[in-house]
């Protein structure tokens, strides 16, 4: 009984370092179009951090939150939605 279980542990051992994977030599990551994404500002918001003393005027945005991000138009036609999709689709049925 203990032979066949110090078997089944090193058989186990064996196959769990079989399954690595070389990484691959090129391990660039992919970038597409702007390298910012999302609402990040192009530029910084001042040219040199405010002085000492200097009094900072904090001012909120006059727009809602749906004027400043506005939802997507609506698509003419939704077709049904297929296995494992979600977006873009109607459910079947109904």
């Amino acid at each position: 009984m203990r032979l066949f279980i110090l078997a089944i542990a090193l058989g186990s051992a064996g196959a769990a370092s079989a399954q690595t994977a070389p990484t691959p030599q090129d391990a660039t990551p992919q970038t597409v179009g702007d390298l910012r994404g999302g609402y990040q500002p192009s530029a910084p918001l001042f040219s040199t951090p405010p002085q000492p003393g200097q009094p900072v005027i904090f001012v909120p945005n006059p727009l809602t939150p749906a004027q400043a991000y506005p939802a997507p138009a609506a698509l003419d036609h939704y077709p049904l939605c297929k296995r494992g999709q979600f977006d873009k689709c109607r459910q079947r049925g109904g």
